[in-house]
């Protein structure tokens, strides 16, 4: 079995390592070309690309799919089956029709909702009990590929984006072991997806992890979660942005404080709170604008003045 792999972040790793261990024979394996990283921004390979050079396999880093020449070299690898998992180009309709058999992806939610960029922390965002990953094929328009199987994890109080990604590719690449030769053998037939049950994600920005205090504690709790590792949420406190790195929600109210008031809680010296438009946020982790990540008791004892103060919504 043939197989063209495509990935670039360090969560596909798992993927090829998988394939590998499975015995299919990787004949290339396609990554986006290295980039700058760091504070020095010195030009470094993608997590996919090492895994490769380590592997000893062959390695394309095209820019475009969309000069022929690539699309014909791809073709001149023959492949039985092509598998993707966060690559990072949309493929064009000649690259889907490569493979003798399939191109097939793992999309880290349980279809068809959550399709787009940012699945994991759309589930999040919507509160929900349970994430999930599916194997599916490829098809044009994105993440609307037929499914042919799918698995749940149960999201607990502490899980963010950062903590469920590499627990939902691990899980896929499983996945897709166990799928592969069942698919490949007729024990399983691919499923269409309902459209009407379609949701779409899209890209966050800086700007959406600016926390607006007179939300919901509740809201404001799933967007911490939702939003690390990226572009995490954030407050403004003495002119400088103060990252919410944790946060719970608590049952209390708090009618004589306004959204944004920071609070002492139950008189104790390390833990403090956040009036919101309803209930009030304990903040257990916290990083101030030039300064290192640190848990609200230690942050507490260097910023005295922390308690009582009103966060802003501003930075200008």
């Amino acid at each position: 079995m043939r197989v063209i792999f495509m990935g670039t972040p360090y969560f596909s790793v798992p993927v090829l390592t998988r394939l590998l261990e499975a015995g299919y024979d990787v004949v290339a394996v396609y990554t986006q070309p290295d980039k700058p990283s760091g504070r020095g921004q010195q030009t470094a390979p993608s997590p996919v690309k090492e895994a490769a050079l380590k592997a000893g396999l062959h390695i394309e880093e095209p820019a475009t799919f969309k000069d022929e020449a690539v699309v014909d070299h791809m073709q001149s690898f023959e492949p039985d089956i092509t598998v993707v998992t966060s690559y990072g180009h949309i493929l064009p309709r000649r690259v889907i029709d490569i493979p003798k058999l399939d191109i097939l992806n793992i999309h880290p939610s349980l279809l068809p909702r959550y399709r787009g960029p940012s699945p994991i922390a759309g589930a999040l965002l919507a509160g929900d009990s349970e994430v999930g990953v599916t194997v599916m094929t490829v098809l044009p328009r994105v993440d609307s590929g037929h499914i042919l199987a799918q698995s749940t994890l149960t999201v607990s109080d502490e899980d963010t984006t950062a903590s469920l990604t590499p627990k939902l590719f691990a899980m896929g690449a499983d996945l897709l072991i166990d799928t592969i030769p069942r698919w490949i053998r007729g024990e399983i037939k691919p499923r269409p997806q309902d459209e009407s049950g379609a949701t779409y994600t899209r890209m966050f920005a800086k700007e959406d992890g600016l926390i607006d205090w007179s939300l919901p504690a509740v809201q404001i709790s799933r967007t911490i979660r939702a939003l690390q590792p990226w572009p995490t949420c954030y407050t403004v406190w003495n002119g400088k942005a103060l990252k919410i790195l944790q946060a719970a929600v608590l049952p209390e109210t708090d009618a004589a404080h306004k959204p944004g008031n920071v609070i002492q809680i139950d008189n104790d010296d390390t833990r403090v709170g956040v009036i919101t438009g309803d209930g009030i946020l304990e903040i257990k982790r916290m990083q101030l604008e030039g300064k290192r990540e640190l848990p609200a008791g230690q942050f507490l004892i260097g910023q005295q003045a922390f308690i009582g103060s009103i966060l802003g919504s501003s930075l200008s």
